[in-house]
């Protein structure tokens, strides 16, 4: 059966590649239904996207004008919908559907929405880094709306930076993916994510500045491909899904403990958590004071987590990350080498960390692939894609 979706329009110069994604959409057999926001219509015409969907464009003016049924055509719509689907979404539109405002048919819509919700940013680079923004983003993915971008590149104010519609085959490729069979589904997925912190007293200890992204990047894919995802998770500050599994874990020996305990229930674990190697052999009570122009702090090596579960649980598929400042693939080999691992991740750890996008090399015992640079979220897909074809080639 055809798959009926509305394509939500907010104003914004990318609204006119919402006609491009409507028609591929119409090619590749879906019904849609287009809604636009009277910002939108400054932009492109409604016309347009009737011409090209077969279907009469829905609009603040026909809503509150339509003087037949039971004025319940906002209920109706997402009733009748498989998927609501916005492109382009404005920073004002994020902040209203975050807020729950309902002040135009668009908004009222998606509150009463039964079908799942996927929301495509576009807007200006320092609008989509706006902290109100990025906060919106976060809360709206911890309620359960999927995002597909923004991307880096040239935007139409001429800045070059993150917040360009992502390109309208690349929507419709995760729209094709969101209702085909999911690629994990039936697998158990163990997943470490963010820093963790050392105490050396009660008001000082070792950190590192690893954000986080990539790890819940890594999750929030799985999930959506059907994964059931635990996250055993360090500090960060990242959205993550609410259907993922979480379990806190902030320095290394809760991590170990945790992975652990959790290794034996899962078919894959990707460790991606920037965990201690050293933490301080003495944790001193209270403050020290700094009456000494020099203090000398010992440092103990901590376990080898990563190698440690792979040795107890030999037949668990193993990925690990490498960031390295140097001799980036001597030591990735080394590491898949030295710990028994099935696969991987290498990356330059000054291109890579707190970063919003990232190339990596993925290395197993058969091959070295080059993944180009990418946003996170797009990277997380095609990690997992290669994870899932060596597990594969591993069970078989």
């Amino acid at each position: 059966m055809k798959k009926t979706i509305i394509l939500g329009v907010c104003g914004g110069v990318a609204a006119y590649k919402a006609v491009e994604l409507a028609r591929i959409l119409i090619k590749n057999n879906f019904i849609v239904r287009v809604v636009m926001t009277k910002a939108a219509m400054k932009f492109i015409t409604p016309l347009t996207f009737q011409a090209v969907t077969n279907n009469p464009v829905l609009t603040d003016q026909e809503f509150w004008n339509n003087q037949s049924g039971n004025g319940m055509d906002h209920i109706n719509l997402s009733r009748d919908a498989d998927l609501i689907l916005i492109a382009p979404a404005s920073a004002n539109f994020i902040a209203k559907l975050n807020s729950g405002i309902c002040d135009d048919l668009l908004t009222n819509i998606c509150a009463a929405r039964s079908c799942d919700l996927i929301v495509c940013p576009a807007m200006n680079s320092f609008m989509y880094h706006n902290p109100p923004n990025l906060k919106n983003i976060d809360s709206l993915k911890n309620n359960g709306v999927f995002f597909i971008g923004p991307e880096l590149g040239i935007q139409a104010c001429g800045e070059n930076g993150m917040g360009r519609l992502s390109e309208p085959i690349s929507i419709f490729n995760e729209i094709e993916k969101y209702f085909s069979q999911p690629l994990l589904k039936n697998l158990k997925i163990l997943i470490s994510a963010g820093a963790t912190i050392e105490k050396i007293d009660d008001a000082r200890a070792i950190t590192n500045f690893s954000s986080g992204k990539m790890g819940v990047s890594i999750a929030n894919e799985a999930f959506q491909l059907g994964a059931d995802v635990t996250l055993v998770k360090g500090i960060t500050h990242q959205g993550i899904n609410p259907g993922i599994r979480i379990i806190e874990a902030r320095n290394h020996d809760d991590m170990e403990t945790v992975i652990y305990q959790e290794a034996k229930k899962n078919n894959i674990f990707i460790s991606v958590a920037a965990i201690s190697d050293y933490k301080a052999k003495q944790i001193f009570h209270g403050k020290i004071k700094k009456d000494k122009k020099l203090l000398t702090l010992e440092l103990e090596k901590t376990n080898d987590i990563l190698k440690n579960t792979k040795k107890k649980f030999p037949n668990l598929f193993c990925v690990g990350f490498a960031a390295e400042s140097n001799d980036l693939i001597h030591y990735a080999k080394q590491k898949l080498i030295e710990k028994n691992l099935d696969m991987v991740i290498a990356n330059e750890l000054n291109n890579t960390m707190d970063h919003d996008d990232a190339e990596v090399i993925i290395l197993d015992k058969s091959q070295e692939k080059i993944l180009p640079r990418m946003p996170k979220i797009k990277l997380a897909n095609n990690i997992l894609l290669e994870i899932q074809e060596s597990y594969q080639k591993n069970e078989n």
